[in-house]
């Protein structure tokens, strides 16, 4: 029997794993979640001696996170996904609201300074790649895309009479529209030439279209065939879809796209961390950097919060690298520090004379100085007792 409007399926599949699959696939989740879901749910199945997840209680989910932080020292993220996927397992494929799983602790995560990379450094990693690596890593830093979200773009999202490139389901399942660099114009042409080529082999051929979104595929039969639905950075081989079985063309691998920009930053010499959301990262700073309104940077990075796009801000030169550190105003002389120290402390080689010799306060600073010059010695103004001027600090 067909459930009602707004309640679930019934799940057809008996193995508890095969069950969680099964309602991510419902949900239109992604295949990482799909993964990352399995993955924490037979970790916490078997942490427990294989007992049924329903067996298990509030302190049992407790165990298992805490051996996580304490045992295994995983980081608040991967604390947080494997929270999520018990959460899941427990609404979703068990259907058993557990009002006490939201009283577990979740442990906070600290923001982190992004690594951003200059514009010599950026032209430096661009030049040490490949041509087909390189038009992908141009992508990543000329429109601020995550890599996923450049490597499943279709022939239809680029706009090349609006100048405009549209971003389909990013993260949180959002669509936004980024700019087309006019400086990509040229290189995303020759680009789709290859991936028509590469698309009309496989209609000779006669092989499965690409993979759609959701249900479009049963709702258009026949749009997985059409062109415009092609990948703009197609596998230049075919694959095995992992869900369906269908071996059929995928986009780019990421790993592949990756490994290809921590090559390049090698080869560049940058002695930083670079990954293809470094790109991104950079696209941000570089943008404030110059001028652009915070929200409108907001926009263009698909943040629904503008207080995760402030995180750059932190990163700007005007921010810590603007401000003049003191050592860079010491005195470009200064004093030589005492060669011995005794237990006796030895009298300063300056006289009364010499320092009472300014508006009658010798005497005073002289006082002053002798108790606290050697404990002291960056106190004073004038570093050298010698050259002593009668205000101190």
């Amino acid at each position: 029997m067909d459930s009602r409007p707004g309640q679930r399926p019934p799940l057809r599949a008996a193995r508890l794993l095969d069950q969680v699959r099964e309602r991510v696939r419902y949900l239109h989740y992604s295949l990482r979640t799909e993964e990352a879901y399995v993955y924490w749910v037979r970790r916490f199945v078997r942490f427990h001696g294989i007992r049924h997840p329903r067996t298990l209680g509030a302190t049992d989910v407790e165990r298992f996170l805490s051996d996580l932080a304490v045992q295994r020292n995983a980081s608040p993220s991967t604390h947080k996904q494997a929270l999520a996927a018990l959460l899941f397992l427990y609404r979703q494929v068990l259907d058993i609201d557990l009002p006490w799983m939201q009283q577990i602790g979740r442990p906070k995560s600290q923001p982190r300074i992004p690594v951003v990379l200059s514009r010599l450094e950026i032209a430096a990693l661009l030049q040490s790649m490949e041509p087909n690596d390189r038009l992908i890593a141009q992508v990543l830093y000329g429109m601020g895309l995550r890599l996923m979200e450049c490597l499943r773009l279709r022939v239809k999202d680029v706009d090349f009479d609006r100048k405009v490139v549209v971003v389909r389901e990013g993260k949180g399942g959002k669509d936004r529209v980024v700019m087309l660099p006019a400086a990509l114009e040229t290189s995303l042409r020759d680009q789709l030439k290859v991936s028509r080529a590469l698309w009309a082999d496989d209609r000779a051929q006669g092989h499965p279209g690409v993979e759609l979104p959701d249900a479009l595929a049963r709702k258009y039969p026949n749009a997985p065939l059409a062109w415009t639905w092609h990948w703009v950075f197609p596998a230049p081989a075919l694959s095995t879809d992992p869900r369906t079985g269908i071996r059929r063309r995928h986009h780019r691998y990421e790993q592949t796209v990756g490994r290809a920009i921590a090559r390049a930053a090698a080869s560049a010499r940058i002695e930083k961390k670079v990954t293809a959301h470094t790109l991104r990262h950079s696209f941000a700073t570089h943008l404030l950097d110059a001028g652009v309104d915070i929200r409108r940077v907001q926009e263009l990075l698909g943040h629904s919060d503008v207080s995760t796009t402030m995180i750059y801000t932190h990163v700007l030169p005007s921010s810590a690298a603007g401000t003049r550190s003191p050592l860079d105003v010491l005195p470009d002389s200064p004093a030589t520090p005492p060669a011995d120290r005794d237990d006796q402390v030895r009298e300063p080689t300056a006289t009364y004379n010499s320092m009472a010799s300014d508006s009658g306060t010798g005497s005073f600073c002289w006082r002053n100085c002798v108790s606290t010059w050697f404990p002291n010695q960056q106190n004073s103004r004038s570093l050298s007792i010698t050259s002593h001027q009668p205000d101190c600090r």
